[in-house]
């Protein structure tokens, strides 16, 4: 990441709450960030931590109802998304930002050629004839890595590999030359071997297309290789974000220190057995009160259960929501 970048997207204050049959459930809690341009943002988190929920609220692919996006604002290229309308957020949306999402085997359409469905969005965001956009589709199936771009075109979806799918639907998001890249879980359902071709691949293409990427994973491994900075979720919520060696080698918030040792090590004895995090995630009936993580705290003092923490500041641009690393008083 280029030193002194601008942020290419800032949120801020994101609020997202699905209606249910007997109730709400408050997916995503108060969520603010920010992404420069060129660089790597890893967000982590456990499974319902709301990570995908957060990156599907800013372009607006949650369907509405039962999902209610309450409060927040999502700035990108000087518009917030949360308030323009529909066509300039289709505008947007895989044309500037693009999305990688993380089932390759059902993400495809199984009745349309990978050619035509590379070539939709650049007909419709880009305006090219369909000679053109043809052309640029091989061109995005080579860039991709994969052989014989041309024939390979009028194939579907059910010829292609796992592997050979999710860099198809690499190709797709990346069809329009888009500032940012989110890709949620894109090795998920992959095998070990492809996994690593994939996160290669998108090295190589961030560092060649210099594009913000946003990578959604619960894999701290694959983090550590490809992040600049890191963002974790918990319950809804930011709980610590730093830069990656900051956060790997002076983590502030507990739930980011257990989440650290449960990566298994290679030097560890054999027998020894898998650090967990005992206890389980929050139930997100409502807005959060207290923290969300103090009942699975080993660290937790008396205003842990009185008040939800803000982040504070541990140096540049390290933060985290915790009142023990603070050293707050819980008399407070």
């Amino acid at each position: 990441m280029p030193d002194g970048a601008q942020a290419v997207l800032d949120v801020r204050g994101l609020q997202t709450v699905f209606k249910v049959r007997g109730g709400e459930v408050h997916a995503v809690n108060d969520v603010s960030f920010d992404l420069k341009a060129g660089e790597l943002l890893g967000v982590v988190g456990e499974s319902g931590s709301g990570k995908s929920v957060t990156m599907m609220s800013l372009l607006g692919l949650l369907p509405s109802p039962p999902a209610d996006i309450r409060q927040g604002r999502v700035t990108f290229e000087g518009k917030d998304l949360l308030q323009v309308d529909p066509a300039t957020l289709r505008d947007v949306r895989g044309g500037r930002i693009g999305f990688v999402f993380q089932d390759p085997m059902t993400s495809l359409n199984p009745v349309f050629t990978v050619g035509y469905q590379i070539m939709e969005p650049l007909r419709s965001h880009m305006n090219l004839s369909k000679s053109a956009a043809r052309d640029r589709a091989q061109e995005l199936l080579e860039l991709v890595g994969i052989p014989s771009a041309r024939a390979r075109l009028d194939d579907y979806p059910h010829q292609f590999s796992g592997g050979m799918r999710q860099r198809v639907m690499i190709a797709i998001a990346l069809a329009c030359d888009p500032k940012v890249l989110i890709a949620d879980e894109p090795t998920t359902a992959l095998d070990v071997t492809i996994q690593a071709q994939i996160i290669e691949l998108m090295k190589d293409l961030r560092d060649k297309l210099g594009m913000a990427v946003i990578w959604i994973t619960h894999d701290l491994g694959v983090i550590a290789g490809i992040a600049d900075r890191v963002m974790v979720m918990y319950g809804g919520q930011v709980v610590e974000q730093a830069p990656v060696k900051e956060l790997f080698g002076n983590p502030k918030h507990p739930y980011t220190q257990a989440l650290l040792t449960t990566i298994p090590k290679l030097s560890e004895e054999r027998a020894r057995r898998l650090t967990v995090i005992e206890g389980q995630p929050p139930i997100l009936g409502e807005a959060p009160s207290a923290c969300s993580f103090r009942d699975r705290c080993p660290r937790a003092i008396p205003i842990c259960a009185r008040r939800n923490p803000p982040r504070f500041e541990f140096g540049d641009r390290h933060d985290a929501a915790c009142f023990v690393a603070a050293e707050v008083s819980d008399a407070g």
